[in-house]
C-alpha cells in the first residue's frame, strides 16, 4: 500500500502538523510505502530539517513536484504575486503521481480538487488539519469531502460532525502530532532581561486580523516602551507577498512593511518568516499572547499565560463559536486600550482567565497516552487496512 504526504504551499507552517504522523507510520512496521511529496524547495528544506531530528530514522520515499505545463508556468508568471496558483496547478500537472497513491494525507483542503475536478474518486484523502483554531472557515463543507479527518480534541471533532455532515466514524481524536517536533530547548531570545516579553500575532486575513488597522500604533508603543520586550512574529503568510488576499472574505489589502524604526528597536524582535515563527519558539518563549484569530494561541495556551486580543472590527463576538478563544484573555477595541490591558494582564490573569483557558486547551488540544503522532499513525492503518487488536478508540 502507498500513502503520499503532500506539502504544497507558499510557507513551512503546515509541515511539523503532518510529517510525524508521516514518520511514525513509515516506523510502524505496518508494511506501508511512505511517499514524502514537497513542492518547492523551501518546503523540502523543512522536511529535511525535521526528519534529520527524528529518533529512529525511518524509511521514507521523497518526491518533488512541481506545476511543469507551459500554461501553468505562464500564468505563474504573470499572477503568482497576488494569488497561489502553483499550488493549484502541482494536482493537475501531476495527476499520474497522485493516481499511483492508496491514501493522500494532507493539511489542508485545496487537495480535495483532486476528486471533485479530477476524478481521482478511489483516491482516499485524509486531513491531518493544521492548528486548532475556531475560525468557521475550519469547519466548512470542504471537510466533509475527506474520507478521514483527524483532529486534536473532542470540540473539534463534535463541531466537524454537527455542521460539515462528516459522520462520526469519519472523524478521529489524535491529539496534537505537532508537540511531538519539540526536539530542542528554547533558544535564548536576544532581548533585555527583566522584562515582560509579549508575542504580537497578528493574522494574515484582511477582515480578521488587527494588523491593518492597529499593527502600527501597537509596534510603536513597544518601540517607545521601557517595560516591555515584544516578539513580533505574525502569520508567516502576511509578508509573503505585497497584497493579501483571502477567499473565505474575499478582500484584498496590502500588506505594508515594518518600520526600519521598529526593526532597530532593541527590545523589538521581528520576525515574519523563519522557521522559529512556526516550531513554537515564542509561543514557548513569550509571557503574554498578544493577538486576533490564530490558532497559535492554543499552542501558546500549552502552559497558561495572559492573553490579550485586539477586535479591530468590532465584532459582536460574545457567543460566537469561531471568537471564543477570545475567553482565554481580555478582548480590547483597538491600540489605545493596549497599555492598560497590558498593566491588567499579569496581576488578573490566574483570578479571570486561567480557568478557562484550561478549559478551552483541553476541549481542542487532547492529552493523548504516548506520541500523538503515533496515535494518528495507528488511526490511518485501522482506516486503510481494518481496525487492529491494539488501536486505540477515538
Amino acid at each position: 500500500m502507498r500513502v503520499g504526504f503532500l506539502f504544497n504551499h507558499d510557507q513551512i507552517h503546515q509541515v511539523a502538523h503532518s510529517l510525524p504522523v508521516a514518520l511514525a507510520l513509515a516506523g510502524s512496521g505496518a508494511g506501508i510505502e511512505v511517499v514524502i511529496a514537497t513542492t518547492n524547495a523551501r518546503l523540502r528544506a523543512e522536511v529535511d530539517h525535521l526528519i534529520a531530528q527524528w529518533p529512529g530514522k525511518p524509511v521514507v520515499t521523497r518526491v518533488d513536484l512541481r506545476p511543469c505545463s507551459l500554461a501553468s508556468r505562464v500564468a505563474i508568471g504573470l499572477f503568482e504575486s497576488v494569488a497561489p496558483l502553483a499550488k493549484l496547478a502541482v494536482y493537475r500537472d501531476n495527476l499520474d503521481f497522485f493516481r499511483s497513491l492508496d491514501a493522500l494525507v494532507v493539511a489542508e483542503k485545496t487537495s480535495a480538487i483532486l476528486k471533485t475536478h479530477y476524478g481521482l474518486e478511489g483516491l482516499k484523502l485524509i486531513h491531518t488539519r493544521h492548528g486548532a483554531g475556531d475560525r468557521a472557515i475550519g469547519f466548512n463543507a470542504a471537510s466533509a469531502r475527506f474520507d478521514l479527518v483527524l483532529v486534536s480534541g473532542p470540540l473539534i471533532r463534535d463541531r466537524l460532525i454537527a455542521e460539515t455532515g462528516l459522520a462520526p466514524e469519519q472523524v478521529r481524536i489524535a491529539g496534537y502530532p505537532k508537540f511531538d517536533t519539540l526536539f530542542q530547548p528554547l533558544p535564548k531570545l536576544p532581548l533585555p532581561e527583566g522584562r515582560p516579553t509579549v508575542l504580537y500575532n497578528p493574522h494574515v486575513s484582511p477582515h480578521l486580523s488587527s494588523w491593518y488597522r492597529d499593527g502600527a500604533a501597537i509596534l510603536d508603543f513597544f518601540r517607545t516602551s521601557s517595560d516591555y520586550n515584544l516578539i513580533f512574529a505574525p502569520h508567516v503568510m502576511l509578508f509573503e507577498r505585497p497584497f493579501a488576499l483571502t477567499i473565505d472574505k474575499l478582500t484584498m489589502k496590502r500588506t505594508g512593511h515594518v518600520p526600519e524604526a521598529v526593526r532597530r528597536a532593541p527590545n523589538i524582535l521581528v520576525d515574519t518568516g523563519s522557521r522559529a515563527c512556526t516550531d513554537m519558539s515564542y509561543t514557548r518563549a513569550a509571557d503574554i499572547y498578544l493577538g486576533d484569530v490564530s490558532s497559535q494561541v492554543y499552542e501558546f495556551l500549552e502552559r497558561p499565560r495572559p492573553c490579550i486580543f485586539v477586535n479591530s472590527h468590532g465584532v459582536d463576538h460574545a457567543g460566537d463559536p469561531s471568537y471564543a478563544h477570545w475567553g482565554a484573555g481580555e478582548v480590547i477595541g483597538s491600540a489605545a486600550e493596549l497599555p492598560a490591558a497590558l498593566a491588567r494582564a499579569t496581576g488578573e490573569h490566574r483570578r479571570r482567565h486561567e480557568a478557562a483557558q484550561l478549559r478551552l486547551f483541553g476541549e481542542r488540544i487532547a492529552r493523548v497516552p504516548g506520541s500523538a503522532s503515533r496515535r494518528a499513525a495507528g488511526l490511518i492503518l485501522d482506516f486503510l487496512q481494518g481496525p487492529r487488536v491494539t488501536a486505540e478508540a477515538a
